[in-house]
């Protein structure tokens, strides 16, 4: 069962890694193959969450972003080297195709061969030489095992097309010659007695017993087969190993998690329709034909606790949203098909995902019941955030029931371990929790940090409104906006570029606004400072 990845926003916080956690095990008690992940490193408060109900943090997601894997591509479209020419041209004919990646005895890729080199071998090859197997002659000449002492043949072909007396005087047979011969007993003598490399006896002709067993005594190898002289001849060749067409510059290869965009940008300038898939160490996956691209295999995603693009993972637009959990404004996101899309007016994704535990009938476990109860908790600072509804508190009791913890005593051991900003540089402050927001053509950015002491953070006040602006320049931003949240006063502080002090003057209603300015009772960044910042950023 393919697999679906469920995941939050670009800076996890505890109610998106925890969401994204419940989510995927109630989906795979439902019997789907989905699996948490997220888009960057988790936070301290999440950390302790999680060792606290001891589960592994999610493994970090790159991007959505299709790669050749996601293609249905010919995979495990090879042949190997000593596979012969004619083995090889069947292989084409019978897959449809005009090349084929060839590969060693451990399917490490060993080059390509396409129809248009064997064309080329068969007008301007090297027709005199044989290097081959045994065994690709019988079945290429369709011929019958007479004497095999060597599976490796290599020599010079001759055909017995003189007369013997000609054959005895000028032609000088030895152990390197492969000999083409009908029932012509003077000459097949004589090519035993110099001990040839082969023997192909054509027209299904007759070996005489002595011969036989001259040939056993020297270990001439011979192959009989029906085929005359003439077809003998001509079919030969395409014995030969596949591995000798290939000769030159090693052809233009892909890694299987090669980004599609590149590598259409990159093949339109190669412009060549065969490329074959190699893995990490050398490992021939398969084959893509360019004029063949026409079906994706896109990346099935599930997202939680955000719908904006910009707060989504890299590539969101090349794969498949199959469903959205989230409690926030409706934002930038479109699918091309009809999804399941719940959203909600409470304080916690974890809060929406309770309800669709509850309506499939799924108990919760302690473990999850935990992590979805403290999701709540982060999102709604312990249920006094004004995006509190009665709902997340009825629905947080029950969880820290089934948890086994107590509300007030966990929210302030969680929120110590979250709010420590010992030994984080203030870039690291800064981009914990950040978020992109867009307002038309307007876009901003507010950060937000939570803390239990605030002169932690009003002793670098300019260092941190250096970065803000930095911040706004570099992104071009129309506003960046630093929120520090003090969770036991219930209030923020808030740190802004200097050239947005007016449109904050007006978004706060506040005549002389200065940086650190303390906003008693906002501590919402969805539901107090995103809605004022966009009525004053038009």
């Amino acid at each position: 069962m393919e697999k679906i990845y469920i995941f939050g926003h670009q800076r996890p916080d505890t109610d998106s890694v925890t969401s994204a956690i419940a989510l995927s095990y109630l989906k795979n008690t439902l019997g789907l193959n989905t699996e948490a992940r997220v888009l960057g490193e988790i936070n301290r408060e999440t950390k302790f969450v999680l060792d606290y109900f001891k589960v592994k943090a999610p493994k970090l997601l790159n991007d959505v972003k299709l790669q050749l894997k996601d293609l249905y591509y010919h995979k495990n479209y090879a042949l190997n080297q000593n596979s012969s020419i004619g083995e090889t041209y069947q292989y084409l004919l019978d897959k449809g195709i005009t090349g084929v990646p060839i590969v060693d005895d451990s399917n490490k890729f060993v080059g390509l061969v396409t129809i248009k080199t064997i064309a080329k071998n068969m007008i301007n090859g090297n027709f005199n030489h044989l290097d081959t197997s045994y065994d690709n002659l019988l079945k290429t000449l369709e011929g019958e095992e007479v004497l095999r002492f060597d599976e490796e043949i290599n020599g010079e072909l001759v055909t017995a097309a003189y007369r013997s007396t000609t054959i005895f005087s000028q032609v000088h047979l030895n152990p390197q010659h492969i000999l083409i011969v009908g029932d012509r007993h003077s000459v097949i003598e004589y090519a035993i007695e110099n001990k040839v490399k082969l023997m192909i006896i054509v027209g299904s002709g007759e070996l005489k017993e002595e011969h036989s067993a001259l040939a056993k005594k020297h270990k001439v190898n011979i192959i009989r087969t029906s085929l005359d002289t003439f077809h003998t001849c001509k079919l030969i060749n395409l014995s030969n190993y596949i591995k000798t067409l290939i000769i030159g510059d090693r052809p233009y290869t892909f890694d299987e998690n090669y980004y599609y965009d590149d590598f259409i940008a990159k093949t339109s300038k190669l412009k060549h329709n065969n490329y074959p898939i190699i893995s990490k160490n050398g490992t021939c996956k398969g084959l893509i034909r360019i004029t063949e691209i026409t079906e994706k295999n896109r990346k099935k995603v599930i997202l939680v606790d955000h719908n904006e693009l910009e707060q989504s993972a890299e590539g969101l637009d090349e794969a498949e949203i199959m469903e959205i959990v989230d409690h926030h404004k409706i934002g930038t996101i479109s699918t091309k098909n009809p999804i399941n899309f719940r959203n909600m007016a409470v304080g916690s994704t974890n809060t929406i995902i309770y309800f669709l535990y509850k309506e499939n009938h799924i108990d919760i476990p302690e473990h999850i019941a935990g992590l979805m109860v403290s999701g709540i908790l982060s999102d709604t600072l312990a249920l006094t955030s004004p995006t509190t509804t009665k709902v997340d508190r009825t629905v947080a009791k029950e969880l820290a029931y089934l948890a086994g913890i107590d509300i007030e005593k966990y929210s302030l051991e969680m929120f110590k371990a979250g709010t420590s900003l010992a030994g984080k540089t203030e870039e690291e402050v800064i981009f914990t929790d950040i978020k992109s927001f867009q307002n038309e053509e307007k876009t901003f950015a507010i950060s937000q940090v939570f803390t239990l002491n605030f002169e932690e953070i009003i002793q670098k006040k300019d260092t941190y409104i250096h970065l803000i602006e930095k911040l706004q320049a570099d992104q071009n931003y129309d506003l960046v906006l630093l929120v520090v949240t003090d969770i036991i006063k219930n209030g923020s502080y808030v740190f802004y570029t200097r050239e947005n002090q007016e449109l904050l003057e007006a978004a706060f209603n506040k005549e002389h606004l200065s940086q650190g300015y303390y906003l008693d009772g906002f501590v919402s960044r969805k539901k107090q400072f995103v809605p004022l910042v966009m009525d004053v950023l038009k």
